[in-house]
């Protein structure tokens, strides 16, 4: 898995050369483009999740489209229609922005349940169907859904069964003191973005897609992936816990980090960094928990304390 680790490091240092002190973060991103899986970032206004997508972008040699959700944009806004052309006397498929390889949906709860429903429908299948003609996306294709958490009036919020289809939920957050002073510095004469360029081929972040699934999981590791999405079923405080979906959201990411780490099997500790993002957003919390401010990454952190991890059947296993 070396050469992932070096595909991998190559674009996390480009990309941290724009997107300060976020190093996990951009792992994150990293981790789900290499299993083909969308993000959906819920943070407050001009931290970065604009930057942080294109900057992934020219890293990669890929595509850039912007969708701004509004409450009047219409499926076709998203996926394209199919125009008549007087010369030839037929139809032609003109798309819409979402057939690119990296895309920026900003503020999706905006937009109404139908045009929604588009987006995540090529998300899910990786094509777009008009007029019953379907047209591929192209490799890799990674959407960052973006949703404000703090203002809801006038929103329209994604339903439990589509944050599902989310690989991964995360927060940027807001910069440290000494990184905000760096990025002002950075940014006086001209936005470091502009000078980015291109470290990896995007066909060679394909292959390396192809290599993460290659990396192996013990059985004794499947088997606590397993116990801790069960978990979030039976916890007292949880109306509708993760799907088999977050098991192998889970277990997938589990493999890509270690493969970015240059390892070629998971470790507990791969399990246990990815549980939150990849599980947090699928848990339904119960209304009495709510009222006590009850939230998913608290029964994240709880089921992680309580459920034991196999560590020292792993370390001999690779000793030997």
């Amino acid at each position: 898995m070396e050469s992932v680790r070096r595909i991998a490091e190559r674009v996390m240092e480009n990309v941290e050369r724009v997107i300060l002190g976020k190093h996990q973060e951009v792992q994150l991103v990293l981790v789900s483009l290499l299993c083909q899986g969308h993000i959906l970032i819920e943070d407050v206004p001009g931290v970065g999740k604009t930057v942080l997508a294109k900057s992934i972008a020219r890293s990669i040699g890929c595509s850039f489209k912007r969708i701004q959700f509004t409450p009047d944009l219409l499926p076709s806004d998203v996926t394209g229609v199919n125009m008549y052309n007087q010369k030839t006397g037929e139809f032609e498929f003109r798309p819409g922005p979402i057939v690119a390889q990296i895309i920026l949906a900003d503020e999706i709860n905006r937009a109404t349940p139908k045009t929604q429903s588009a987006l995540l429908e090529s998300m899910e299948e990786r094509q777009v169907t008009l007029d019953g003609t379907t047209h591929p996306l192209p490799r890799p294709f990674l959407v960052l859904a973006t949703q404000n958490p703090i203002e809801y009036e006038g929103t329209f919020p994604l339903p439990e069964a589509q944050l599902d289809r989310f690989f991964m939920r995360l927060q940027i957050g807001y910069p440290s003191l000494a990184e905000e002073v760096t990025i002002l510095g950075d940014q006086q004469r001209s936005h470091p973005l502009s000078s980015l360029e291109k470290v990896v081929e995007a066909e060679e972040l394909v292959a390396a897609a192809e290599q993460v699934r290659e990396v192996f999981v013990e059985n004794s590791l499947r088997d606590y992936i397993v116990r801790l999405v069960h978990a979030t079923r039976e916890h007292t405080d949880v109306y509708l816990g993760a799907s088999p979906r977050g098991s192998l959201a889970l277990f997938h990411a589990a493999q890509a980090r270690a493969a970015v780490e240059g390892r070629d099997y998971v470790i507990p500790d791969d399990v246990k960094a990815l549980a939150k993002p990849t599980l947090a957003h699928r848990l339904i919390i119960s209304p009495a928990a709510r009222i006590r401010s009850v939230d998913s990454i608290s029964i994240i952190d709880e089921i992680l304390h309580s459920i034991p991890v196999p560590g020292m059947r792993m370390a001999s296993r690779f000793r030997s």
